[in-house]
């Protein structure tokens, strides 16, 4: 009997093996490639003939290229939450009636919800080790500088190497300041009360007590002192890199940045070959303050912008090396995006293509960006798609593939992608599309389904002065608030399908449909909004302002915030 147990045992134990084991080698990995504030037009593979781009090229040629790809935000902080969510927004509370549209500040309170379920979050459940390396941008800490309510370790990823906010401009010597309080000082108000003031008191109109004027000047001059002061150390308070929770840097060094990130993300999928794996890769490039390693300065024809671009294509192209290198690359689904539009007030050189305007409106040139998905022998290569679809569908597409069930407890916004991918069917399950402008619904997006149609209407439009050489009346951020915005009623109508870039406005005398196509999408509109439950605003003032006791820091002894 003692010959044949070991034998059987042995058998037994093979079987056992044999069942696990294929089970979870067959688990698709994912690499999720997302840059910040690159355009359409900055690529090869969508038409530029100007930048150099043959990784991302060969991506889309692999796979398939979305042209109808929207961004479910037209800022930072917004769309990065939908696009881990797969939900509007709005549903998470990162919409806000304020002007400020993202989080300006690592010290401020507001985040990402501990609720919600992010993609990694349900990726990790299903056993995939998970990491993010670059920009969060969705929040730190609640109540002391260590809980870490809204750190990326909270929403699922076992890895974090990256900056908790973003790449301001106060983050490279002589870029300038993105937080500008002077800016916004009533400078033409000031200087008539005080002239007339000044008029009325020599003409002896108006007496005004000595010291009034020196505790007025005293005043101005420690105002000043205090916001000149504070945005000094907007460096040392905003440009944190982490690892983990742990600051390593502070302010960090951008010059090399994209090339650490990508060492960290090939250290990554080198250490994790044998498990299912989830890297969601966030670029710091190319959103300014503008940089670029030695290696990639001056290689394009577009200063420091086109050299950015071609060191995002090269760290690209080092990510799918390793997976080819370590016989993954079959066995992963690559996604590479942007979360919104170039910046065009700010880079002088990003490109959305053909349609207007870009980052912080919700023109095309907003929110349309690149979507490329990947994966060899999955995904049938060299092909296009131009159905609507959205960066919230990678959600849904990455739970399903993960061997898990989409969340029925809340509105899930995103569709999967797979059966469109792969050809099983021809239209995207979008046949709306909400476009909010911060918390104000801006526009609607309808692709009826017996229609090649692509609908698209305004109810209001930030103000627009592209004959200035700016989108907006601001230079860097176009702003929602009522005060900076033209209602229309009827609101603006635009088919896509026919004018993608958005030059003329459809009129009800032009066009038959006029009135049962706004119709139609105001049906829809009410639909959506009743399915829209208040929560808590993360972008409320009190979430939004900096506070002391909430700031990352990693002094050391004479130090003030820095290492």
């Amino acid at each position: 009997m003692k010959s044949t147990c070991l034998p059987t045992s042995l058998l037994l134990l093979v079987l056992e093996m044999s069942c696990v084991s294929p089970l979870e080698s067959h688990k698709p990995n994912f690499v999720l490639i997302m840059v910040d504030d690159m355009g359409i037009g900055d690529l090869g593979c969508y038409g530029n003939k100007t930048l150099r781009t043959p990784n991302i090229d060969q991506l889309a040629q692999e796979g398939v290229k979305l042209t109808h790809h929207i961004a479910a935000a037209n800022l930072c902080t917004p769309s990065r939450a939908a696009f881990l969510t797969g939900r509007y927004p709005i549903r998470s509370g990162l919409a806000g009636l304020h002007r400020a549209g993202v989080f300006i500040f690592n010290a401020a309170s507001g985040g990402l919800p501990s609720q919600e379920m992010t993609f990694a979050k349900i990726a990790k459940q299903q056993g995939y080790e998970t990491a993010l390396i670059g920009k969060w941008h969705l929040g730190l800490n609640c109540d002391r500088t260590d809980d870490h309510c809204h750190h990326p370790s909270v929403h699922g990823f076992d890895y974090f190497f990256g900056i908790p906010l973003t790449n301001l401009r106060e983050c490279q010597p002589g870029h300038g300041a993105a937080i500008d309080f002077f800016r916004y000082l009533p400078y033409k108000t000031l200087a008539i009360v005080l002239v007339t003031a000044a008029v009325l008191h020599y003409c002896s109109i108006l007496t005004i007590p000595r010291w009034l004027i020196w505790t007025l000047l005293s005043l101005s001059l420690v105002v000043v002192g205090l916001l000149g002061g504070f945005m000094m150390i907007v460096p040392y308070m905003n440009c944190v890199l982490m690892r983990e929770r742990k600051v390593v840097e502070q302010p960090f060094a951008s010059e090399n940045l994209t090339q650490t990130m990508t060492k960290e993300a090939v250290d990554f999928i080198e250490s994790n070959s044998e498990k299912p794996f989830l890297l969601f890769f966030s670029f710091i490039q190319v959103h300014t303050a503008m940089f670029a390693s030695a290696a990639f300065k001056g290689t394009s024809r577009h200063g420091i912008y086109g050299d950015a671009v071609h060191e995002v294509d090269w760290s690209v192209g080092q990510m799918v090396n390793a997976l080819e290198r370590l016989k993954l690359r079959e066995n992963t689904l690559v996604y590479f995006t942007s979360d919104q539009g170039a910046h065009l007030e700010e880079t002088q050189h990003g490109s959305n293509g053909i349609y207007k305007a870009g980052k912080a409106t919700n023109w095309e040139g907003g929110i349309r960006v690149p979507g490329i998905l990947s994966w060899p022998g999955k995904i049938p290569g060299g092909a296009q798609i131009d159905e609507p679809t959205s960066n919230m569908d990678l959600f849904p597409t990455v739970v399903h593939l993960s061997g898990a069930s989409v969340p029925e407890d809340r509105e899930i916004d995103g569709h999967d992608l797979m059966d469109l991918l792969q050809r099983r069917v021809e239209r995207s399950n979008h046949e709306f599309l909400f476009h909010y402008c911060n918390a104000y619904l801006n526009a609607v997006r309808w692709h009826p389904r017996d229609s090649s149609s692509v609908w698209k209407a305004f109810y209001f439009t930030q103000n627009f002065y592209p004959e200035n050489g700016t989108t907006c009346v601001h230079t860097q951020v176009c702003f929602c608030t009522p005060d900076f915005v033209t209602y229309h009623n009827p609101p603006l109508l635009f088919d896509l399908s026919k004018d993608p870039s958005e030059t003329t406005p459809l009129t009800p005398d032009a066009e038959p449909a006029f009135g049962s196509v706004v119709s139609a999408m105001a049906e829809a509109v009410e639909r959506h909004q009743r399915s829209v439950k208040p929560v808590e605003s993360q972008f409320s003032i009190g979430n939004m302002i900096w506070k002391p006791w909430l700031q990352p820091c990693c002094s050391t002894i004479g130090q003030l915030c820095q290492c």
